[in-house]
């Protein structure tokens, strides 16, 4: 039972450390709207989105209203519409992908997840083709958010997949050049990617998932980092418990939002996805986190230690607090829309290399990190596939989401605006990997994939 102090904590929470409730996303499966007529296709996706979430935003508006908790996101996230669209032509993907944004539009949400595809095993023709225009589409839509799932520990990296996806973002970011490549900022490439992630550009709704579902993220890196500051100089044991409890009352509000949400909604619940998701705000920062535990700046010495240890922190206070807890959970690190992330790098102690070591503790990867436009596909294959090995040699989720922002070099950076914030340009080692990478084919699954 709530107690006032409970209620006066949490109001101290929101109104001084910025917690809120980032995303009601709700998961809507499309594999009823599939026809081989492509008009046809579109026209049942368009009325099957706008019908189910038709009051998503409003009953979103509502329990914001009623408990004073902000919602920042309201999303939607479909079936991989490479699974719908079949062996439709690359026109028709792209057709497929403004009937996504007209949708969007109609119901007023922040963004649409889903144009996706699995490729970690291999590709089909039909995937071929929606892989090719996730470019045209990102850069012809402004809601509509991409993800390719390239690796699984079971199945091994695709590299023919990581080779496709190298050229999209480079021609993403060259189709989107007049607003600082910002399409590369809506296309993720995934290794083991979770099927009920709420989070934007990587939220679909898997295929084991019902026809209908409400998952929740939750952030609080502002009131895990004021809890850090009352505890004084504890020892980490004690430092540990500390988070677990705020993560824990963090997720019973998430918990409070979603089961009403999904009750209004009349749509199943289904997960609580408790990463700690930074903005660009101040005292809204996992840096700042990091280097409140310590640190004298995030990226020294030290810090893949403090963000495991904070990482593992969260979710076992966060798995106490909810039955169902799923997506990514953990801490995310993007570099644009983190604060403390921003100036680290600024000032030389946060590199490619560290943020890579870091997200082996983590919860995703590489994310919303600007590079020099002139990378070239290869090193940018490189970077997707080290970072994709992470994930599968540890059984965990990794990806990658950089932004090779045309005409900017080292030292430059770019504005996105709102939580998608600025990033400083950071640098990249010229060798290249053309050869390895031109190889081609898959690279094995590691042996303790054998696990049955």
């Amino acid at each position: 039972m709530l107690n006032v102090t409970d209620i006066l904590e949490t109001i101290g929470m929101i109104r001084e450390e910025n917690l809120d409730i980032r995303t009601i996303t709700m998961g809507i499966s499309l594999l009823d709207c599939v026809s081989e007529d492509e008009n046809r296709l579109c026209e049942k996706v368009y009325d099957k989105i706008t019908r189910k979430a038709e009051h998503l935003v409003a009953v979103g508006c509502d329990i914001e209203k009623k408990y004073g908790i902000p919602i920042v996101n309201k999303r939607v996230s479909v079936t991989p519409v490479s699974l719908v669209g079949g062996t439709m032509t690359p026109d028709g993907y792209l057709k497929l992908a403004h009937t996504l944004q007209r949708a969007a539009e109609t119901l007023g949400i922040n963004f649409i997840g889903g144009y996706s595809a699995l490729v970690h095993k291999g590709m089909t023709q039909g995937e071929k083709n929606l892989i090719s225009v996730i470019p045209e589409a990102l850069a012809e839509t402004q809601l509509v958010c991409s993800s390719v799932n390239v690796a699984t520990t079971k199945a091994g990296i695709n590299m023919d997949a990581i080779r496709m996806m190298g050229s999209a973002i480079k021609r993403a970011a060259y189709l989107t050049r007049d607003n600082n490549s910002i399409g590369c900022a809506k296309l993720v490439v995934f290794a083991n990617v979770p099927e009920d992630n709420p989070f934007m550009a990587g939220a679909f709704h898997g295929v084991g998932e019902p026809d209908t579902v409400i998952n929740v993220g939750v952030s609080g890196p502002g009131v895990v980092a004021a809890a850090i500051k009352r505890a004084g100089d504890c020892n980490l044991s004690e430092l540990a418990d500390v988070i677990k409890k705020t993560a824990f009352k963090i997720t019973r509000v998430g918990q409070l939002v979603a089961s009403e949400a999904a009750e209004r909604l009349q749509t199943p619940f289904g997960i609580i996805d408790l990463s700690l998701a930074p903005t660009p705000a101040i005292g809204d920062s996992v840096a700042h986190i990091l280097e409140g535990m310590g640190l004298e700046s995030c990226g020294g010495y030290g810090t893949t230690a403090a963000l495991a240890m904070l990482n593992d922190a969260v979710k076992k206070g966060g798995v106490m607090a909810s039955s169902h807890v799923g997506g990514l959970s953990g801490a995310f690190i993007p570099v644009s829309e983190d604060a403390g992330m921003i100036a680290a790098v600024e000032r030389g102690a946060l590199t490619l290399e560290k943020l890579e070591a870091m997200t082996a503790v983590c919860s995703v990867g590489l994310d919303m990190i600007a590079i020099p436009g002139d990378v070239s596909e290869d090193v940018i294959c490189g970077i997707i596939a080290d970072e994709i090995s992470i994930g599968v040699a540890n059984t965990k989720t990794t990806a990658v989401r950089v932004i090779p922002a045309y005409g900017k070099k080292e030292g430059d950076s770019v504005n996105f605006g709102g939580l998608l914030g600025y990033a400083p340009i950071m640098p990249v080692k010229p060798y290249s990997p053309a050869r390895f990478v031109a190889r081609g084919g898959r690279i094995p699954a590691p042996i303790h994939s054998l696990k049955n």
